[in-house]
């Protein structure tokens, strides 16, 4: 098959290998001129994922039988896009696909079907003081369609908010902000697939984030279990379920942004995707189920086993898994750990940085800050907390002056990477 891929970057790596394998001919879209897969693909078309028309111009000139992408949220929107105009397998309707992708209809459809979200109101330019009356500080304020973290602050007054609103309008193709109400919360993910309408969970992971004002959000890691997961888990279940009611979701991966505070479980935001902090990786290792070749595999109109999630119940899963995404201080690199030196450490199943040796480390506003992640396994809380120290403490990243540039959990100002309530 002649496959276009949206996205090059560290995330689409394996969705790449796995296609290639496959003997798919490949056709990666990805606006820079040498993104992280280049060397993997057979074409590689300098165009923007969000580019819906160029993409669809190029997907009819090379005659492409399949489209996909993986761990990226916009992109999922110009896949339905070319799939229904030229008559390819996608598991969304673009009308779906929008409503998944862009806050302004989520966010509808969360009120319309009593679904739990914070308190919002959108934003134009423009806007007057009236309109922010019923909202109370701090805010979040976020664009509409982007992803990765990028253009979302934390707000303590209206001056604020229109000091960095052209920033936060800089990342959207709309011309409206969300701003929503912060509230305090511990953060989750659930991660599942949906097959003819039947829902499997196959994880809820405690999302641990950067505090910082201006780059909120940022995760930091993904740990499985959640320590809410079995005290939470009927409202969890139900709350996704009315979720795939309200946005009349059939079949694809889902990947549900979770709030937890004192006023009970919120919806932060939802997406038809695999995970990007590489859960194509970690979904295998926590359920034995391959969500990514699922994926591919409906991309190739292919039958997978029926029988795939009969037996997995998620509160009867005993592993602990990590997913540690890091970060730097400001500094030029020299040299690194050697990937294979960290993949000798008790319980790390997978390693990989998105720098080199010569690349300049920038202050952390987004995601795309991330300069590596591995993931590690241990056999309790306590043993996966140990087993991530050991990895932490073989971690360097030099600069020319020898020091190690990795940011360690001591360095932000936030509670540890697991909740203490969790630990056993």
């Amino acid at each position: 098959m002649r496959v276009m891929v949206l996205g090059g970057g560290s995330c689409q790596l394996n969705l790449i290998k796995k296609l290639k394998k496959r003997k798919h001919i490949v056709i990666l879209i990805d606006y820079l001129d040498n993104p992280i897969a280049k060397t993997l693909v057979d074409i590689h078309l300098q165009i923007s994922t969000f580019d819906n028309e160029a993409v669809y111009l190029a997907a009819k000139k090379y005659k492409i039988e399949g489209i996909i992408t993986l761990g990226t949220d916009q992109p999922v929107l110009t896949c339905a896009y070319v799939a229904n105009r030229l008559h390819l397998p996608f598991y969304l309707t673009e009308q779906q696909a929008l409503t998944v992708t862009n806050k302004l209809y989520m966010k509808e459809i969360f009120v319309k079907n009593h679904i739990p979200t914070v308190k919002y109101v959108l934003l134009s330019l423009d806007f007057s003081d009236n309109e922010l009356l019923e909202i109370e500080f701090p805010i979040i304020m976020k664009p509409v369609d982007s992803q990765g973290q990028r253009g979302i602050f934390k707000c303590e007054s209206n001056d604020e908010i229109r000091e960095k609103i052209n920033e936060t309008l800089s990342y959207s193709r709309e011309d409206l902000v969300l701003i929503e109400e912060y509230y305090p919360n511990d953060e989750i993910t659930l991660n599942g697939w949906i097959e003819d309408g039947r829902l499997t969970i196959l994880s809820v992971v405690d999302r641990v984030t950067i505090i910082s004002k201006d780059s909120v959000g940022v995760c930091l890691c993904h740990n499985f279990p959640s320590v809410h997961l079995q005290s939470n888990y009927i409202e969890i279940e139900k709350i996704t379920k009315n979720i795939i009611e309200a946005f009349s979701l059939r079949n694809g991966p889902i990947y549900f942004q979770y709030l937890l505070g004192e006023k009970g479980i919120k919806v932060n935001e939802i997406a038809m995707r695999i995970g990007g902090a590489y859960e194509d990786l970690t979904m295998p290792i926590i359920s034995e189920i391959d969500i990514l070749l699922l994926l591919i595999m409906n991309m190739e109109k292919k039958k997978h086993d029926t029988l795939l999630f009969k037996d997995y119940n998620i509160k009867e899963n005993n592993k602990f898994v990590s997913t540690q995404l890091f970060f730097c201080k400001t500094g030029h690199i020299k040299s690194m750990t050697p990937i294979e030196q960290l993949k000798k450490e008790t319980g790390v199943k997978h390693v990989s940085y998105i720098i080199n040796p010569g690349d300049e480390i920038k202050s952390i506003k987004n995601a795309t800050a991330r300069v590596g992640y591995f993931i590690v396994t241990g056999s309790s809380y306590l043993n996966l907390i140990k087993n991530i120290n050991n990895a932490f403490d073989k971690l360097y990243v030099l600069d020319q002056n020898g020091h190690n540039l990795i940011i360690k959990y001591s360095d932000y100002d936030q509670k540890y990477m697991f909740y203490s309530e969790g630990l056993n």
